[in-house]
């Protein structure tokens, strides 16, 4: 079922026995994208805002970020990282062009011909390939589909929360909520500015939800977003938004990262309500990563 509303959300919801647990809320492994000659495109710089083409970044300290983030990861799930492509300056940030449900890698279609470069990638294919998944491949699609930074998925549940954007369109969502075989998307509009859904909307172990209100284009979106998580909905403001609070994950279920910058920009509130709700908080810095526009979640790609 795709709906396209608050209200048709918040009624499917509602119906008896709706969307029960069908599935680990959490992953069993990750991979990563190493930041081999780490820089920035200018081509993905032209719809995302978060990116800091004024302070290009230092390479060699981008690696050391980003082995420090694979080894404290690694302290909740196993951890693969696949060497970075001079080809694709950028591409530290895999979770947009591969993820995965059970024996299967789903392959996005991406928006720009700089990122459509890692989708071809050979090795990583091979690799999930080799340990028994079948390729889900979207991405000679006529429609753009970025995967796991335009839809946040309850994995628990089975539900797809999908912001439309030049990252991805109405049809690329439905191919979407086919490949990862959803019960329920729920597609909207983002504000105008913002790219990747996963930006202004974190779901905690299918438990919790952080949402950034200033990210959708209708307020009733966050709202009913709000309403279905309920006391466990964390709502933040635009400058957290800014600081990728928003961009948060769980790997296992009683732990959140966030970068150093997000877990900084949290207020106290927020932090105390993480933990009665049974999330303690990892961090790890990524000053020089975030500024190719993505934070911590972003370099995640989840195995199930």
């Amino acid at each position: 079922m795709i709906v396209t509303t608050p209200r048709a959300f918040l009624d499917a919801l509602a119906a008896p026995g709706a969307f029960p647990v069908r599935g680990p809320a959490t992953a069993r492994a990750a991979f990563l994208v190493s930041p081999l000659q780490f820089s920035l495109a200018a081509e993905s710089a032209s719809d995302n805002v978060y990116m800091d083409m004024a302070g290009m970044p230092d390479a060699s300290r981008a690696l050391v970020e980003h082995a420090e983030l694979a080894r404290r990861l690694s302290a909740d799930v196993p951890v693969v990282t696949f060497p970075g492509d001079p080809e694709a300056p950028d591409g530290v940030f895999p979770n947009n062009v591969f993820a995965t449900t059970p024996g299967r890698l789903v392959i996005g279609r991406m928006r720009h011909a700089v990122r459509r470069r890692e989708s071809e990638r050979r090795d990583i294919r091979a690799w999930f390939g080799a340990t028994g998944y079948a390729e889900h491949d979207l991405s000679q699609g006529d429609f753009v589909a970025e995967l796991t930074g335009s839809l946040v998925i309850d994995r628990a549940r089975g539900i797809g929360y999908c912001g439309l954007s030049e990252r991805c369109d109405l049809e690329g969502a439905r191919a979407m909520h086919e490949a990862f075989g959803l019960a329920l998307t729920f597609c909207f509009d983002l504000a105008e500015g913002e790219y990747h859904t996963n930006v202004v909307l974190a779901l905690l172990a299918g438990r919790a939800a952080i949402v950034a209100p200033s990210g959708f284009h209708d307020p009733e979106v966050p709202a009913a977003i709000a309403r279905a998580f309920g006391d466990a909905a964390i709502m933040i403001d635009a400058d957290q938004k800014a600081a990728f609070c928003g961009n948060a994950i769980t790997l296992a279920p009683q732990r959140a990262w966030f970068s150093t910058r997000a877990a900084d920009a949290l207020l106290p509130a927020q932090r105390a309500m993480l933990g009665t709700l049974g999330f303690g908080i990892g961090h790890v810095p990524l000053v020089e990563i975030e500024k190719a526009g993505g934070s911590l979640r972003c370099c995640v790609a989840e195995i199930f």
